[in-house]
């Protein structure tokens, strides 16, 4: 009869345990179609310790970030929120209203300029922080080709210095892949003229992007 109640107790103490699966984490990702592009495989890297979310549709650049980010967050418990802004802030577009939104770094005008850009990450940095306690990780704006239209290349630079210091001063964890983003352009870009990557490219990307993601839930 004793024998009978350690099994017993032994069976209702595996039973409680078994059913205390630790959670997954919660991570939002908000960007532009950068971003959107590697999201599916930072989730499917991620499956087994998290629940990757992207924002709705495409965070352009940071005046849709100040106007949305806090409907973004929500009410939910993020334990990281992951943010990047720079290639729609820095892109040059056309004035003329026939082919308004046209990118034209030659006649067009440039969408945030780098003071601009500065204040409005400052700003959105504090809505995150007003709004959530998740973790903040800021990615880096990546790379930009010699024969973008409505890019310099040598702004990515730019601006990546900017939100460095923006993000240093909040104390924000930075995840530098522009270095990386060009080394897989150059293999896996859509070309010379193109920011955005092949599927292959977005692929790889985004191993940097969960590798990193995954330190930072440890």
């Amino acid at each position: 009869m004793k024998h009978l109640k350690i099994i017993v107790i032994l069976i209702i103490v595996v039973c409680a345990f078994s059913g205390f699966k630790k959670e997954k984490a919660k991570i939002l990702i908000v960007g532009d179609s950068i971003s959107i592009g590697y999201t599916s495989f930072v989730k499917e890297s991620l499956s087994e310790v998290a629940e990757v979310f992207h924002n709705p549709g495409n965070a352009q650049h940071t005046g849709t970030g100040l106007q949305n980010i806090e409907k973004w967050i929500g009410d939910e418990k993020w334990d990281i929120i992951q943010i990047n802004w720079g290639l729609w802030d820095l892109c040059y577009r056309h004035p003329d209203s026939k082919v308004q939104g046209q990118r034209d770094k030659v006649h067009g005008t440039i969408t945030f300029n780098p003071e601009a850009y500065e204040k409005n990450l400052d700003a959105i940095v504090k809505l995150i922080r007003k709004k959530s306690n998740a973790k903040i990780i800021f990615v880096s704006t990546t790379y930009v080709p010699e024969q973008e239209a409505g890019r310099f290349s040598k702004d990515a630079i730019i601006y990546n210095k900017i939100s460095r210091r923006v993000m240093e001063a909040h104390s924000v964890i930075i995840n530098d892949i522009y270095d990386a983003s060009k080394e897989i352009h150059s293999k896996y870009g859509k070309g010379n003229d193109d920011v955005h990557y092949t599927p292959k490219g977005y692929e790889a990307l985004g191993e940097h992007i969960a590798g990193f993601l995954k330190q930072e839930l440890q």
